[in-house]
């Protein structure tokens, strides 16, 4: 799968998984924030998110606490 990171409005780091047959810049064109803080591809592991990767065209790259933002996400409530 692929991800971006986006900052909402109040600041907050929000993920976006989506298929690796989506690009990475066509999903941002899809997405109303606007400033994207990381892109690039996950995995689940056996211990968790790995984040890994970037997209050049948006000059992103992932980040170590990636995996972070994204299991909070997903976490179940």
């Amino acid at each position: 799968m692929k991800y971006l990171i986006c900052e909402d409005f109040s600041g907050q780091e929000v993920p976006f998984i989506f298929p690796r047959r989506v690009d990475h810049q066509d999903m941002r064109d899809q997405l109303p924030y606007a400033k994207v803080t990381a892109a690039g591809f996950v995995e689940l592991t056996p211990q968790g998110f790995h984040c890994y990767g970037g997209n050049s065209e948006l000059g992103l790259n992932a980040r170590p606490n990636d995996s972070l933002i994204l299991a909070e996400a997903l976490r179940q409530r």
